[in-house]
């Protein structure tokens, strides 16, 4: 975003009371709703906080003279980087809908709770989102496929919905930070000036140490949690997916799918979108019980016409009228209908199936727990009698089980939407008066040393990351701001990028109001400040390149001075 507005007027001149003062006012706002909403803190007190906020910061920018529309334009370019985001949200949402009915998500929850202990769920968690990530060089993508399933596996395991939630998101942007294919991977390094295999091989020194610590803490959560799994809930879910879906292994080759277009370098959208379609059809081809009972039951038959002489089609509870009637009557009603053609009921489908789609895509859609379904699938597991009855009591007294066969569409996700936007208008009023910068200014009068210089860069993108919702302007700002003074430092740009990256991508997802922070809460159910505790390798990431920078531990320095200005000026 640019500050061309400023060009004859300095940043530093504006008074830092002023450029503190909105964000000074967000956080209180942001602290009192909290207090006051506890966790409906997000469904809009926060957004008004924010636009509050906004409104504080537009006044400050009159008030140094500088014009409304400059900062309009400002708020309207930052919702204009979200857009990406936003479209993404919403496909998240559509993709859970259909990856539900059609069985996708419920085959990965099947298979991962025979696959899966209480011993090693957590760990496995990590390591299996750690891979997802580092093959899509996507976290959001991660955490809306594979994701969503391992929650609902941690829930069947007696596991906490946040402590799960903190693994998938610490295995999600470890592979985030370390593939080739992530955005901000490739953004850091273009910001410091220095190529991204030079990036990653750098970020190996503090990544690795903080992957093996986040696998040690897990494992000790993990140890601390076996007393309270039973396994009984596991022998009822399995039923519960039993009784409502065709579970078979070919179905995995759904989520197989999005992997490898992303791999092959299709952008996030498309590969959401189509994976979206994909589960749409396999539902429509796989899942057809599922969809006669979501369809609207206005579309169970061709509506009678009154025309005598045109023959009339039977729904199926006209078949059954005819069943009940008596001898005398059964002639007449039979003489007066016809059996549906295979055209018909082959129409019939196809509508429901257009409508089931549709609903799923874009609003809730919940399958009603079948008891005498359940009975029967843990009879075939040879639990019966009192057992069966107080497992199928459990199940359906606990309100969270709702959740297992249920999905929320892209309306679920509009008030996460709601979020970024608010957010996205406070980030841009506060970057186009140069409010932002202001504040990063002050924090160099602490960077005297190349310890404080690192710890400086490092609470620069924290903060970015607060005051402007946006993780690639925690990028983008702080590496704007600390390019020459790590360059006058003699530090090679590899060090730059390496605290960019340890620093505003992972610390992103931990702000409720930030876009990963509000995109994480969405698409796995779970708060922002609940999983925030559990993010283990996103907090413990920071404070690895600042303790690496503290005892000057692999700080590469600048070989050829002449050769880093090139570089610099070809990016």
């Amino acid at each position: 975003m640019s500050n061309s507005h400023l060009i004859k007027r300095e940043v530093s001149a504006i008074p830092l009371s002023l450029a503190i003062l909105p964000l000074a006012t967000l956080i209180g706002l942001l602290i009192l709703n909290v207090w006051m909403y506890t966790e409906d803190a997000s469904y809009g007190p926060n957004q008004i906080a924010l636009v509050i906020s906004a409104a504080l910061a537009s006044l400050v920018g009159v008030y140094l003279k500088i014009p409304f529309a400059t900062i309009l334009n400002g708020m309207v370019s930052s919702i204009g980087s979200a857009l990406t985001a936003i479209l993404i949200l919403l496909l998240i949402g559509g993709l859970t809908g259909t990856w539900m009915i059609s069985g996708v998500v419920p085959t990965m929850i099947y298979y991962g709770l025979q696959i899966l202990t209480p011993e090693t769920f957590l760990l496995a968690t990590v390591l299996v989102c750690s891979v997802v990530s580092i093959a899509t060089g996507s976290s959001w993508t991660t955490v809306a496929t594979v994701g969503v399933a391992l929650i609902a596996i941690g829930r069947a395991l007696g596991i906490s919905e946040p402590m799960t939630a903190g693994a998938i998101i610490s295995g999600a942007y470890f592979g985030d930070k370390l593939s080739p294919l992530s955005d901000t991977t490739n953004l850091a390094p273009a910001m410091a000036g220095t190529d991204v295999f030079t990036h990653i091989r750098y970020m190996l020194w503090t990544t690795v140490p903080s992957y093996v610590i986040t696998l040690g803490v897990f494992w000790m959560f993990t140890r601390g949690l076996q007393l309270e799994v039973q396994e009984a809930s596991v022998d009822i879910l399995l039923a519960a997916l039993e009784s409502k879906f065709v579970i078979t292994p070919w179905l995995l080759l759904v989520p197989a799918l999005v992997v490898a277009m992303v791999i092959m370098r299709f952008d996030a959208i498309s590969a959401l979108f189509v994976a979206m379609i994909v589960g749409a059809v396999v539902a429509v081809t796989i899942q057809p019980q599922v969809i006669l009972e979501l369809a609207n039951p206005k579309l169970s038959g061709v509506q009678l016409t009154t025309d005598e002489d045109t023959p009339k089609v039977a729904t199926e509870n006209q078949a059954e009228s005819v069943e009940a009637a008596g001898p005398a009557e059964e002639s007449d009603a039979i003489k007066s209908i016809t059996p549906p053609s295979v055209f018909s009921r082959a129409k019939t489908y196809l509508l429901q199936s257009y409508n089931v789609a549709i609903n799923a895509m874009y609003s809730k859609v919940a399958l009603e727990v079948n008891e005498n379904g359940i009975r029967s699938r843990l009879a075939a597991r040879e639990i019966t009698g009192e057992r069966a009855e107080g497992l199928i009591d459990e199940f359906i007294a606990n309100p969270k089980n709702n959740d297992l066969l249920s999905a929320r569409g892209m309306e679920g996700m509009l008030n996460t939407v709601w979020l970024v936007l608010c957010a996205m208008c406070f980030g841009g009023a506060m970057e186009s008066i140069g409010l932002l910068e202001r504040i990063t200014l002050v924090l160099l009068r602490f960077a005297q040393s190349t310890g404080t210089l690192i710890g400086t860069t490092a609470a620069s993108c924290l903060l970015v990351n607060i005051a402007a919702a946006d993780q690639y302007l925690a990028i983008v700002v702080p590496g704007r701001m600390f390019r020459k003074t790590f360059a006058d430092r003699g530090l090679a740009p590899q060090n730059l990028s390496r605290t960019l990256e340890d620093s505003g991508t992972v610390t992103s997802v931990l702000i409720p109001w930030n876009t990963c922070g509000a995109t994480q809460a969405g698409a796995l159910k779970v708060p922002t400040l609940e999983y925030l505790p559990y993010c283990v390798f996103n907090y413990v990431s920071p404070l690895m390149t600042v303790f690496f920078g503290a005892f000057h531990i692999a700080l590469a320095k600048k070989v050829d001075a002449s050769a880093d200005e090139n570089l610099a000026a070809n990016n």
